[in-house]
């Protein structure tokens, strides 16, 4: 929670006022009680009207003043609370954005969602709380105690006995509850992350028929955290009866003294009034008091919680610069050869390795986690312009190949090398200009269409957005809906069909008109027809990019430069359609499973 402290530093003002106003009113309230002593002992006493009714005007202003006190210290700390919340979203935001997809995959996006939003919400109620009532309640515990003694000395050491007593009680209370507070969170994640997986699997759970034990994998969790919360409450219930027990011990006790006290005449009866008052307002304040405790432990695990994912460095930072002398191998090669200090190597030689786009040198990729290598020993090279196809079984590595070239994630081994240079010391703005990239699921946000597409470009012409569409094979989904780019798109596209948010998808990344084109299986709702004019307008694209094809279906690679297969990620085997059909048993395997009903016939 320390760490989220510095998201104060804009509202120092705020943070000394609130308390300082809840401290006034709180010195306006202390005063009452002598207010109240006196109209006993001398207006009642004495019969003199005109003395109540003055002090009935002042117990008014008091209460009047301490009201405008009380509204501005809110003021200044709903302000600092709002204010506080505000920036650590933002922060906490534009740090997950900074995140790899290996830092995304270890946190979570439930445990993400929940920091963002509920633990946040916690940690602005909590800071608001403690400008209120943090230092209010002990200044009145304590001013209480002040005033007592200075009416009675003897009849104040009941207070002396009762608050430390009281304060034990409260803080060991805290230092019990806020561990398992935690461990609420921790389990209110489990069960937002269950639900979610609910959510987003509806279709295959109906289609499996498993409601019933997904209800009950739901229910299990939930108990879970019914459990904790109700053995948590019991711990901060018991703070409320034991509170009461010793304040009303201490009143017990107070009036016998008191009583002794006015039959000797050493008290007034308005003074034991008023020493009940105070006893009164301890009461009430250390309730307060015992509340505010429940709600910052509450608080302060919310914030830790939020402070570990803040804490949580991206092994890619936003902007990253190659240091001096830091040149990859491939680098220093390619200066030597620019020297001419290799002299076996010609011209030829050269301007092949200028040709070079993409280079994977000897390249290993293990996940977080992971017991063995995902990819292992990957080494090849990618010319300009050239179209590759990525081919494998399930599993076999495609999609985290084609993932290391925009650095979605670090080769743990090895280097990936665009134009002769480390992925790792390109910036990221850098990087993901050259590279357009089309995932697996096609993923639209909710907006118009023209929007979705600038997020290629954000400057995009109609035209270079309709050249982009006729490219994708996309265009008549645009001109079939009613405003055409200005059309709406419901969140998650769902007024498109899967064929449509494919193409849609593509024709974003084209708006780039990028160097490096990937689409990882980003084809596989289209019909053969559609994927073929598809591929056949990529070819003839004037920026000729080079083109990295991941699919499960041989037609959509077989005419590219080069064919990769992998398996078990290893490359098992690289060429051309015609070559891997006699040379690769993997591939050849592939073809024929797709293609065997066609030859028998």
């Amino acid at each position: 929670m320390r760490r989220l402290l510095i998201f104060l530093k804009s509202y120092v003002k705020e943070c000394i006022l609130a308390p300082l106003f809840k401290m006034l009113e709180a010195s306006f309230e202390l005063i009452i009680p002598l207010v109240v002593s006196a109209i006993i002992d001398v207006g009642i006493a004495d019969g003199d009207g005109g003395y109540i009714a003055r002090m009935c005007l002042v117990m008014v202003a008091l209460g009047l003043l301490g009201l405008i006190s009380s509204v501005t210290a809110q003021y200044f700390a709903a302000k600092a609370a709002a204010g506080f919340g505000t920036k650590v979203r933002h922060a906490l935001f534009a740090h997950i954005q900074s995140f790899s997809f290996s830092e995304i995959d270890k946190a979570g996006t439930a445990t993400l969602i929940t920091r963002m939003t509920s633990d946040i919400n916690q940690a602005q109620s909590g800071v608001n709380m403690v400008l209120r009532l943090f230092l209010r309640s002990p200044f009145i515990v304590l001013g209480a105690m002040v005033m007592a003694f200075t009416i009675d000395g003897k009849a104040a050491l009941i207070f002396a006995v009762a608050i430390p007593s009281l304060s034990l009680v409260v803080f060991g209370v805290m230092a019990v509850s806020i561990p398992l507070y935690r461990k609420v969170q921790e389990r209110l994640d489990n069960v937002l992350g269950i639900t979610r997986e609910n959510l987003t699997g509806a279709r295959v759970i109906r289609a499996f028929h498993k409601e019933e034990a997904e209800k009950g994998r739901f229910e299990e969790a939930l108990e879970s955290l019914t459990s904790m919360q109700t053995h948590v409450g019991k711990i901060s219930a018991f703070l409320n009866p034991v509170t009461y027990v010793i304040i009303n011990a201490a009143t017990l006790v107070l009036l016998y003294t008191g009583a002794v006290q006015v039959d000797t005449g050493n008290l007034t009866q308005g003074e034991v009034v008023a020493l009940v008052n105070y006893m009164s307002q301890i009461l009430v304040e250390l309730i307060k008091l015992a509340n505010l405790i429940v709600t910052i432990t509450k608080a302060v695990a919310c914030g830790n919680r939020v402070a570990v994912i803040l804490e949580m460095e991206s092994t890619m930072p936003a902007e990253v610069f190659q240091q001096p002398g830091s040149m990859s191998d491939a680098q220093k090669g390619e200066v030597s050869l620019a020297g001419g200090s290799s002299p076996g190597l010609g011209g030829t030689a050269r301007q092949s390795e200028k040709n070079i786009m993409v280079r994977f040198s000897n390249v290993g990729l293990t996940y977080q986690g992971a017991g063995a290598e995902s990819l292992s020993d990957v080494d090849f090279s990618v010319n300009r312009g050239e179209t590759v196809g990525v081919i494998g079984g399930t599993g076999s590595g495609k999609t985290s190949l084609v993932h290391l070239i925009p650095r979605f994630y670090d080769a743990t081994r090895g280097e990936v090398l665009i134009e002769g240079k480390n992925v790792k010391d390109y910036s990221q703005e850098e990087l993901r200009q050259k590279v357009g990239i089309v995932m697996q699921k096609a993923v639209l946000f909710k907006g118009t269409i023209r929007e979705n597409l600038c997020w290629g470009k954000a400057d995009a012409t109609d035209e270079e957005i309709y050249q982009a569409l006729e490219t994708a094979q996309a265009r008549e989904v645009v001109e079939g809906k009613d405003g055409k780019l200005d059309a709406f798109v419901e969140q998650g596209g769902k007024n498109f069909s899967g064929g449509q948010k494919q193409r849609l998808t593509i024709a974003r990344a084209l708006v780039r008109k990028p160097q490096i084109l990937i689409l990882d299986d980003s084809a596989s709702a289209l019909d053969y027809a559609t994927d073929a004019r598809l591929r056949k307008a990529i070819r003839q694209m004037g920026e000729k990019p080079t083109v990295f094809i991941v699919s499960q279906r041989t037609s959509s690679i077989q005419h590219a430069d080069k064919i990769i297969v992998l398996d078990d990620g290893k490359v098992a085997g690289m060429g051309s359609h015609e070559q891997l059909l006699e040379s690769c048993e993997v591939y050849r395997e592939i073809y024929e499973s797709q293609y065997k009903k066609q030859q028998e016939s």
